[in-house]
C-alpha cells in the first residue's frame, strides 16, 4: 500500500491557532500519509505557543504583514501561489491539505485535482463554504477533528506518555476508524502510521518484545480491537461489538442540559465561538450512542436547541445563507 505524501497549508486564523487543535490537524493528516512540506499563514507573536509544534514538524511560517484592508487577500493569494508552485515543482507530493473553508480556494482545488492531486480540506463549520466543501476530495470540520471528550473524562496533559496503554489504544482506535474501507490493517502498516504520529513509539516501552504481542495484550485487556493471524501476517481491526460500560453516563431527561453544557464548554475551550448544529449532534451521538432528541421529549433537534437557548446554555444565530449556527455563551 503506497503512502500519501502531503503538503499542508494552514490559515492560522481559520484553525483557531491553538496547540491542541493544530496537533489534531497534523494527526489527521499523518494518519493518511507523510507530511513533506508545511506552511502556516498569518503568524504573529500572539501565536508564539505554536512555535514548538511548528518547529518539530518543520513548517515554514509566513508572518502577518498588516497593510490596509487587503491583509487577508494577500495571505490568500500567497497560499494559492505557494500551492501551485509546489504542485508544479515537487513531483513527490501527491496530496494537499488546505486548512481553510474560503470559497476563494475552490479554483485552486479544481486545478490541483486536474493535476491528479488529492485534496483534503479542513475548516471551522462556522465559515466553511459549501462550494469549497464539495470541491475537495475529502473534507472534515475542524470541530470534528478535535478529539471527542466525554463529560466524565478528566483533563490530562500527559495522557499520551510512553507506557500509557489507554492513550495508545485510543490512538490505535482513531487510526483504524479513519480507514476508508473500514476493514483490517496489516500490523506493520499500523505501526508505520503510529511512528508517523509518535516517532518515539517503541513497543518495549509497554512491556512487550514485539508489536504483535502488544496488540494482543491491548485486545485482551480492553476489547476494542481485534487481532488475528493470517498465515505470517498479523491483521488488526476494530472489534465488531464493543461491550458497553454499564457505568457509563447516559443522557436522560434529568441530566441532558448539563451534558450539553459540558460539550459546548469543550468547543469554547478549543477556541470555537460558533459551530454548526450538526457538529454538536454528531459529537453527542458519538459520546452517548443511545441519544435521541425524542427520548428526552423533543420532536426535532432544533427544538432541543431552542430549549437550551431558553436555559441560556447557548445562543442561536443565522448566517448569511440562513443556516442556523450555535454561538457559545
Amino acid at each position: 500500500m503506497s503512502t500519501a505524501r502531503f503538503a499542508v497549508f494552514v490559515d492560522l486564523e481559520n484553525c483557531g491557532a491553538k496547540v491542541e487543535t493544530l496537533n489534531d490537524i497534523l494527526e489527521k493528516v499523518k494518519i493518511r500519509g507523510d507530511i513533506l512540506l508545511g506552511i502556516v499563514y498569518g503568524y504573529t507573536e500572539r501565536f508564539s505557543a505554536l512555535k514548538e509544534v511548528l518547529l518539530s514538524n518543520t513548517f515554514d511560517v509566513v508572518p502577518s504583514l498588516r497593510h490596509g484592508v487587503a491583509q487577508k487577500n494577500n495571505a490568500d493569494i500567497l497560499l494559492v501561489l505557494d500551492a501551485m508552485e509546489v504542485a508544479y515543482t515537487n513531483p513527490l507530493i501527491d496530496s494537499f491539505c488546505i486548512v481553510s473553508g474560503d470559497s476563494d480556494y475552490t479554483p485552486l482545488v479544481g486545478k490541483l485535482k486536474s493535476m491528479g492531486k488529492y485534496v483534503l480540506g479542513i475548516s471551522r463549520s462556522e465559515v466553511a463554504s459549501k462550494i469549497f466543501i464539495n470541491a475537495c476530495n475529502e473534507f472534515q470540520f475542524l470541530e470534528s477533528v478535535r478529539t471527542r471528550r466525554s463529560s466524565s473524562e478528566k483533563s490530562k496533559k500527559n495522557d499520551d506518555a510512553a507506557g500509557d496503554d489507554a492513550a495508545l489504544l485510543k490512538l490505535i482506535v482513531s487510526i483504524l476508524s479513519e480507514q476508508s474501507d473500514g476493514d483490517e490493517m496489516f500490523a506493520s502498516e499500523l505501526k508505520g502510521v503510529l511512528l508517523r504520529l509518535r516517532p518515539d513509539f517503541n513497543e518495549k516501552s509497554y512491556g512487550c518484545n514485539t508489536f504483535g504481542k502488544l496488540l494482543t495484550k491491548l485486545s485482551a485487556d480492553h476489547g476494542q480491537i481485534k487481532v488475528r493471524n493470517d498465515n505470517y501476517n498479523v491483521m488488526v481491526s476494530l472489534a465488531n461489538e464493543v461491550s458497553e460500560d454499564k457505568g457509563a453516563t447516559q443522557i436522560t431527561r434529568e441530566n441532558w442540559i448539563e451534558l450539553f453544557r459540558e460539550q459546548l464548554k469543550h468547543y469554547s475551550e478549543d477556541g470555537f465561538e460558533r459551530i454548526n448544529p450538526s457538529i454538536l449532534k454528531a459529537d453527542i451521538q458519538g459520546l452517548y450512542p443511545s441519544f435521541s432528541e425524542k427520548s428526552i421529549g423533543f420532536k426535532r433537534f432544533s427544538d432541543l436547541l431552542k430549549a437550551l437557548e431558553k436555559e441560556k446554555v447557548l445562543a442561536l444565530e443565522m448566517d448569511a445563507q440562513k443556516n442556523m449556527l450555535i454561538k457559545m455563551l
